[in-house]
């Protein structure tokens, strides 16, 4: 449930103040970005890549960028502060207003931004995945996109819930792993690491690009690889990876099982994301204060 306090385009107000319009096209037709960040003791932490991969998310689909880093950080902030946030999530949101027919006249802006924060999802360790297939089509330029249309990973996740998973492995085209809806996919095997590419059509994840960049640090090596459901079935430990939960050991994929998930690499590995996160937070408390 999100909290109170919103920040829309140039003001923080609690959320009944603030409301949308039926004639923002971007609104209805999905023309948007968001991305969502993780706050640990009251930092948004990592927003520097979230914000580049917004960036380079709003040039591939021309979606104009109105507004500094500075400025969003500064606010998403504020919003941290009203909402009195401590340990949970915070969304920030670019919905464009000038596309297609369907838009009134109204004085918009032309993107909306919006910035709120939430508690954190509730989540089940070891987590068990079902796998679709067709559930990501690669070759479309707008797949690794970030974008407000989310239907195919809220509806691929519900319909998993509903037969008693927890999330669900998405196949590509070909046959391969992409990603979960809201997760990076890892198997690991003989102690490296495995994880499907960008070709997959899987998303540039920020907890993603983080383990990229620490797990050789810890000796465990860790290597971009098409994957199919037969290789994670293969796998010594499975984990997931997202904002909200981190990593999160895989007991079992349908129905294979990982005994003992999580495994001890991703045990490793969760431990030095947390450290990774503990130095970014000190170092932003450290920092001078934005004005």
């Amino acid at each position: 449930m999100i909290h109170r306090h919103v920040f829309h385009n140039d003001r923080l107000a609690p959320i009944e103040q603030s409301r949308l319009s039926p004639g923002q096209a971007g609104l209805l037709n999905g023309f948007g970005l968001f991305t969502t960040l993780r706050v640990f003791s009251g930092e948004a932490f990592a927003f520097e890549r979230h914000w580049r991969r917004l960036e380079k998310d709003a040039e591939r689909v021309r979606l104009p960028m109105p507004y500094s880093a500075d400025f969003v950080r500064r606010h998403l902030a504020e919003v941290i502060r009203a909402n009195e946030v401590r340990e949970g999530t915070a969304r920030i949101y670019l919905v464009y207003n000038r596309v297609g027919f369907w838009r009134s006249d109204e004085a918009l802006p032309e993107v909306d931004l919006i910035l709120y924060t939430a508690g954190l999802p509730p989540y089940r360790e070891p987590a068990r995945l079902a796998v679709r297939p067709n559930g990501r089509f690669s070759a479309s330029p707008l797949c690794s996109v970030k974008t407000t249309a989310w239907l195919n990973n809220v509806w691929h996740v519900a319909e998993a819930q509903k037969a008693g998973f927890d999330e669900v492995v998405l196949l590509n085209e070909r046959g391969e792993v992409a990603e979960c809806t809201a997760a990076n996919v890892f198997a690991v095997s003989g102690g490296r690491v495995l994880t499907p590419p960008l070709s997959s059509g899987c998303l540039e994840g920020v907890t993603r690009g983080i383990l990229l960049e620490i797990a050789p640090r810890l000796g465990i090596p860790m290597e971009e690889r098409a994957l199919t459901p037969a290789d994670l079935r293969r796998a010594d430990e499975m984990f997931i990876s997202s904002t909200n939960r981190n990593l999160i050991g895989i007991g079992s994929v349908e129905e294979h099982t990982f005994p003992g998930a999580p495994g001890p690499v991703t045990r490793r590995l969760e431990e030095a994301f947390a450290s990774y996160a503990a130095e970014y937070v000190a170092r932003a408390a450290a920092a001078p204060a934005r004005t």
